[in-house]
C-alpha cells in the first residue's frame, strides 16, 4: 500500500480526465451506435406530500411563466437516486450488483477508527486520535477539538469509495509502531503550536507598556513568531491515504462526480449526470394541514376512570401543529453524458473494454434510479415513495434536450368548456409529447425514443394521440426497455 500510486488503479499508460478529449478513441464499435447523451423526461402526479422543505419547513417554490410553482430540488433527487443505486448494488440487486460504490460523509476518521478497532484490535480512543491525525496531516480540516460533536468530523463532506476507511486502517495497522510514535510526536507539536498561537494572540492584545517589551525588539518578536513544526507523515502514508480516498472504480462517483478542494492532489471528477429541478406544470397550491396528536396514556386513563375529576382532567390533544402539504404534476429531467462516464471510468484505471461494460451497467442502474427513487422526507406520513410516474420519455441525442419550455405556460386545469386543459397529468403528457415531436422534426440527431407509463388512463391517451400525430417513440413495458 505504501508504494501505491496516488490514483490507485491508474497506470502510466492509462489516460486521465485531463488527457482525454472528445475525439479520443475511447469508443468501442458497440458504443459508436449510441449517441453521446441520453435524455430522460418524466411526469409524475403527487398528492398531499412534502418531499423537500426550506429552512422554515415550508415547501420549496420557484416562479416560472409568471406564476409560482412547487419545486423538488435536483440535490434531493440526486441523493435519492444515488442511495437507491448504492443500496441495490450492495444488496446484490440490479446491473451494478457487487460493484464498488461511494459514501459521502464527514466521518471518515470515525470509519477508519472503527476498522482499526474491529479488524486490527486497536483501542477505540487511540484509533480515533490516530485516524484523525493521519487525515488531518494529509490535508483535511476538522472541527473544533473542544466540541465533541464535531471534533472528529471533517469540515466538508468527502465522497470516497466505501472501503476507503478499511484501506487507511490497513495501512496504519501494517506500520503500527511507526504510526503510534508519529501520532505522539504530532500531537505534542500540535499542542505546542496551539500554545504559541495563543501566546501571540494575547501579546497582540496588550500594549507594549504592559508586556514590558519594546515593539522594535526583533528578538522578542521572533520568539513570539516561532511556531513548532508539525512532523510529516511517515513515508508512504500520504500516497496510501490519497489512494484510498481517490475515486477509483466507485461507479456512483463516476456518475455524479465529486469536488474536493482541501487536498489539491486528490483528483476531482466531473459528473456524467446532469439533473434539473423538478417543478409543477400547473400553478402551485399549498395546504397548511392542522394536526392533533393524541396522548395515549391520558386517553387510556380517562377511558377507564372511576372518578369524575379524572375524566374532566387535562382535556385536549397531546400536541397540535401545522404541516404544509403540496400536490401537483411535476416535470423532471435528467441527462447522462455517456462519453463523460466512460472518460471517468478510464481515468479510474479501467481498460477500454471494462469501461464500456461498466458504463452500460451504470446507465441501466441510473435509469432505474431516475424512475424508481424518491426523496424520503415525510415518507411515513404521506407514503410519497410509493408514487409511480405517469410517463417516462427517453431518447438519445448529440446534445442534452431540456423540455421545461413546454410548461412555461402553466396548465389550466379547468374543463375544456371553460377554456382549460383538464387535469394536469394527461394534459402534461400531451404537451410533452407534442413538444418532443416538434423538436424531433427539426433535430436530426434525436433517435431511439421510448416511452413507459404506469397509468392506464395515460396508456389510453397515448393510443388516442397516435391517431393525431406521430410521436416517434416506442412504448415499452419495463424500465429495462428504456435503455435497450
Amino acid at each position: 500500500m505504501a508504494d501505491a500510486p496516488i490514483l490507485g488503479a491508474l497506470t502510466p499508460d492509462a489516460p486521465t480526465a485531463d488527457t482525454l478529449t472528445p475525439d479520443a478513441p475511447t469508443d468501442t464499435p458497440a458504443s459508436r451506435t449510441r449517441a453521446q447523451f441520453l435524455s430522460l423526461h418524466l411526469l409524475e402526479t403527487l398528492a398531499a406530500v412534502l418531499p423537500v422543505r426550506d429552512e422554515n419547513g415550508s415547501p420549496k417554490t420557484i416562479v416560472y411563466g409568471g406564476v409560482e410553482r412547487h419545486m423538488i430540488t435536483s440535490q434531493a433527487r440526486r441523493r435519492a437516486e444515488r442511495v437507491h443505486a448504492r443500496d441495490r448494488a450492495n444488496a446484490g440487486i440490479g446491473a451494478l450488483a457487487g460493484r464498488s460504490t461511494g459514501v459521502r460523509t464527514r466521518e471518515w476518521a470515525l470509519i477508519t477508527a472503527r476498522a482499526l478497532a474491529a479488524e486490527h484490535g486497536w483501542d477505540r480512543d487511540e484509533a480515533v486520535i490516530t485516524a484523525r491525525a493521519v487525515l488531518e496531516a494529509t490535508g483535511l480540516k476538522f472541527g473544533d477539538v473542544a466540541k465533541a460533536t464535531v471534533a472528529n468530523r471533517t469540515k466538508v463532506l468527502l465522497f470516497a469509495p466505501s472501503d476507503a476507511g478499511d484501506r487507511i486502517a490497513a495501512h496504519i495497522a501494517a506500520h503500527e509502531q511507526e504510526f503510534r510514535d508519529w501520532t505522539a510526536e504530532y500531537l505534542t507539536a500540535q499542542a505546542a503550536a496551539a500554545a504559541a498561537a495563543k501566546l501571540r494572540k494575547g501579546s497582540r492584545r496588550q500594549p507594549a507598556s504592559e508586556t514590558g517589551t519594546d515593539p522594535g525588539d526583533a528578538s522578542a518578536a521572533d520568539a513570539k513568531a516561532a511556531v513548532p513544526t508539525l512532523p510529516p507523515l511517515p513515508k508512504g502514508a500520504r500516497p496510501a491515504v490519497l489512494t484510498a480516498l481517490a475515486p477509483r472504480d466507485a461507479i456512483d462517483i463516476a456518475l455524479y462526480g465529486r469536488f474536493l478542494a482541501e487536498i489539491a492532489d486528490s483528483p476531482n471528477v466531473d459528473g456524467a449526470v446532469q439533473s434539473a429541478h423538478a417543478f409543477t406544470v400547473q400553478e402551485a397550491e399549498q395546504v397548511d394541514d392542522f394536526y392533533a396528536a393524541a396522548d395515549d396514556a391520558k386517553l387510556d386513563r380517562k377511558k377507564n376512570a372511576l372518578d369524575f375529576l379524572d375524566i374532566a382532567d387535562d382535556a385536549g390533544a397531546g400536541m397540535t401543529g401545522y404541516q404544509s402539504l403540496i400536490s401537483g404534476t411535476f416535470y423532471r429531467h435528467a441527462v447522462l453524458d455517456r462519453r463523460q462516464l466512460r472518460r471517468n471510468l478510464r481515468a479510474a484505471g479501467m481498460t477500454e473494454e471494462q469501461a464500456e461494460e461498466a458504463s452500460f451497467a451504470a446507465e441501466q442502474e441510473f435509469v432505474n434510479s431516475f424512475v424508481e427513487a424518491f426523496p424520503e422526507a415525510k415518507k411515513n406520513s404521506t407514503a410519497s415513495t410509493g408514487s409511480l410516474p405517469a410517463l417516462v420519455l427517453a431518447f438519445e441525442g448529440e446534445r442534452p434536450y431540456n423540455y421545461a419550455a413546454a410548461f412555461q405556460r402553466p396548465i389550466d386545469e379547468n374543463p375544456a368548456d371553460k377554456g382549460g386543459e383538464g387535469p394536469a397529468g394527461p394534459a402534461g403528457v400531451e404537451r410533452l409529447l407534442r413538444h418532443h415531436t416538434f423538436v424531433r422534426d427539426r433535430r436530426a440527431d434525436i433517435k431511439s425514443a421510448r416511452m413507459l407509463t404506469y397509468d392506464p388512463q395515460i396508456d389510453c391517451l397515448l393510443g388516442e394521440l397516435r391517431k393525431s400525430f406521430d410521436t416517434g417513440a416506442t412504448t415499452v413495458k419495463s424500465i429495462e426497455g428504456l435503455t435497450e
